[in-house]
């Protein structure tokens, strides 16, 4: 049997109730309650998994906030990583009020009021995806090396904002003669052979050019990616190696003979960089000249959708696309193929 104990205050005042439940192999297991039928019913909860062994320690999980749980993951976890961009979503998660909870008492319901909170909050679906992935990793973590065997996954019991509708936006009729004549026209003379670069390979614009981003918490801007370097490609193979990628895989690309074309046709830079350009300079010059072509709402990334779907048209297979396009599933490389169907109509008979 269980040990039920009064707590008095200084006073001789009751305060709560302590109970203890001692059973041969295996640790005592104490908890307070303000309320006697509180602890008397926990205690009969834990002798009867006892019991049935089924009993899983809960004082870790009972006795650490989210929050510490946070810190620890951000110090052990996060910088195993290979994206670098998970422990903004760390820190974020810090700052709510839902951190100075103790893991035990964490349920779904609680993090369905957290996505309700984001919405309200104006942050998208998948701004809230992320911030979601990062907590149901942080519990799969604590029960397997932190001790928290006891723990439920409350991710596991809300759903997931649905996410919207992919852009399907492509060139259409003249727009890419259109386009290209306008990049032509810009004083950036490195435009007009990234933006055909761009739709060739259907690589990312880190991927092609330097990319910088700023950084919040330091208010400095920091180098994301280097942009494609000379001493990766091999024009005589018709490949571009990437040894550093988004997903934190590395992949070659293979290059169309346009897209080889244009690099045999570009000036060698000093530093090794194929396009001596950062994506600020090169993004501000695509704004304009779409906007002299008179195209609407083609942005530089839509340049990644059309290059994918034109593989689609030439007939690669799935497995071929996601190789080239480096997506993780195919599910996201789908969200990117938007094939035209009177191009699929010449293909039937």
């Amino acid at each position: 049997m269980a040990t039920i104990n009064s707590r008095e205050d200084q006073d001789g005042i009751t305060i709560g109730w302590q109970a203890i439940v001692r059973r041969k192999g295996h640790p005592s297991q104490t908890k307070t309650f303000r309320a006697k039928r509180d602890a008397e019913a926990w205690a009969r909860g834990i002798e009867s998994e006892m019991d049935r062994g089924v009993w899983r320690d809960r004082s870790e999980a009972e006795n650490t906030t989210l929050k510490e749980c946070l810190d620890r993951y951000l110090a052990e976890v996060t910088p195993k990583k290979k994206s670098k961009g998970e422990g903004w979503y760390v820190q974020a998660w810090m700052t709510r009020p839902i951190a100075s909870r103790f893991m035990a008492s964490i349920r779904g319901k609680d993090l369905a009021s957290e996505i309700r909170a984001m919405e309200g909050e104006g942050k998208g679906a998948n701004h809230i995806r992320l911030h979601l992935a990062v907590i149901s990793h942080l519990f799969n973590v604590a029960r397997r090396e932190w001790g928290m065997e006891s723990l439920e996954n409350p991710t596991d019991l809300v759903s997931n904002p649905k996410l919207p509708q992919g852009r399907n936006r492509r060139l259409v009729n003249d727009e890419e003669e259109r386009l290209l004549a306008a990049c032509a026209d810009a004083r950036n003379p490195w435009l007009r052979p990234v933006v055909i670069f761009a739709i060739e390979t259907a690589m990312r614009a880190g991927e092609i050019v330097e990319t910088w981003k700023l950084n919040k918490k330091t208010g400095k801007r920091e180098m994301v990616s280097i942009g494609l370097q000379w001493s990766e490609v091999d024009l005589k193979k018709r490949t571009a190696h990437l040894p550093k990628t988004k997903n934190g895989d590395a992949r070659t690309v293979p290059l169309s003979s346009r897209a080889a074309a244009t690099l045999e046709a570009l000036p060698r830079n000093l530093d090794g960089r194929v396009f001596g350009v950062t994506y600020d300079g090169i993004h501000q010059s695509y704004v304009r000249a779409c906007r002299r072509a008179g195209i609407k709402g083609m942005t530089f990334h839509d340049l990644r959708h059309e290059g994918i779907s034109r593989l689609a048209e030439q007939g690669l297979t799935i497995l071929e696309l996601q190789a080239i396009s480096g997506h993780k599933t195919i599910q996201m490389l789908l969200k990117y193929t938007h094939l035209r169907a009177e191009d699929l109509a010449l293909k039937l008979r």
